[in-house]
């Protein structure tokens, strides 16, 4: 099998098509088809996933992330089968350890080095866990695949946001790695593309977060030499978002953009309103919109409150309104952790939804 899928002078790319053209040619493809594009379901996936109950470092594990692919189902299930409670959601501000982290491959050698399907998703959760301090260095990394998925992978196809693996299951053997290649140490803004920025909106607090602590969070995309070329590629729309127009006056708390100093000359149907509550009394309307601007959720009004620690912001669709939510879940601002949910209507309309809120 190695010889028929020898990633000798090959690319990521040319593996990963391979490694998909036979498992489709040899029947082991399994549900969903076809599995060119996806992290492949196999043949054998649930009797691969038992073994993860024979590892060490699962017995041991409080906390385990499986990714959400098809041939992880298996392990899904080991880990809720050892779960005594509801699972519940967590913020970036939580305390949440990760003790297992479960990942899909197109390919993976033995030496643990892995390929995904080519969209960077999993690297990527994995730094943001980094970032939240949820994973460690030692923290194992396990991947689930048909034999056939093992196979020689040359090391300078690897950079450095790529994640390694400690264990692999197969349906037939349990391979520990041994692997000594660093995982990522954390987001590498520089490979990160404002793309996949919009596609995670969590991604913008963690950026925001960083930013604050005094970090480089200059994207891909962003840098001088390719600045030209990749805006020449973003639609209007997404370079606007990335460069808001001011505000009117960033000191006066009742400055709002100047296309909304009159509420009712838009139509409440058309607007979505997002609450933010728990503002600390020290903080200024400035730094709310500072906070705003960086993640890139600008609001078309903003309905300052600072005396009541709340604030509202008037968004003109629904999908910008939700995109701001997911941006600021688990935001804190002068040490409180925000309060956001979306306003019981469309627009404060007068003191009684304002007292909803309290």
């Amino acid at each position: 099998m190695a010889a028929a899928l020898s990633p000798a002078g090959r690319s990521k790319g040319d593996i990963r098509e391979e490694v998909w053209e036979h498992l489709e040619a040899s029947g082991l493809a399994d549900f969903p088809r076809p599995v060119r594009g996806r992290i492949p379901n196999f043949k054998g996936s649930l009797q691969a996933c038992c073994s993860l109950r024979e590892l060490e470092v699962f017995s041991r594990a409080r906390e385990v992330k499986v990714d959400p692919d098809k041939p992880l189902e298996g392990a899904r299930l080991a880990a809720l089968q050892g779960v005594r409670d509801f699972s519940v959601p967590v913020g970036l501000y939580s305390k949440a350890q990760v003790d297992l982290v479960v990942v899909g491959s197109v390919a993976v050698s033995e030496k643990g080095w892995r390929i995904g399907k080519g969209e960077g998703y999993a690297d990527m959760e994995y730094a943001m866990m980094v970032s939240m301090g949820a994973v460690q260095e030692d923290t194992p990394v396990v991947t689930i695949v048909h034999d056939c998925q093992v196979l020689d992978i040359a090391e300078e196809l690897l950079g450095d946001h790529d994640l390694t693996v400690d264990y692999i299951l197969t349906p037939t053997r349990t391979i520990q790695t041994h692997c000594k290649r660093p995982k990522p140490r954390g987001i590498m803004w520089h490979k990160v593309s404002s793309e996949m920025l919009g596609k995670i909106p969590i991604l913008k607090t963690l950026r925001w977060r960083e930013k604050q602590a005094g970090k480089d969070v200059t994207l891909q995309d962003e840098h001088p030499a390719l600045a030209d070329t990749s805006r020449a590629a973003i639609p209007d729309r997404e370079v606007m978002a990335a460069n808001p127009q001011p505000w009117s006056d960033p000191v006066n708390p009742k400055s709002v953009n100047p296309k909304s100093v009159n509420p009712k000359s838009e139509a409440s149907d058309t607007t979505t309103t997002v609450y933010v509550g728990n503002l600390p009394g020290s903080l200024r309307v400035s730094q709310l919109k500072s906070a705003l601007r960086e993640l890139q959720v600008l609001p078309a009004a903003l309905k300052w409150q600072g005396a009541q620690h709340r604030a509202f912001l008037d968004y003109r669709d629904q999908g910008a309104a939700h995109r701001a939510l997911s941006s600021l879940q688990g935001l804190s601002l002068g040490g409180n952790a925000l309060r956001v949910e979306l306003a019981k209507s469309h627009r404060d309309k007068g003191q009684g939804e304002i007292n909803a809120h309290k």
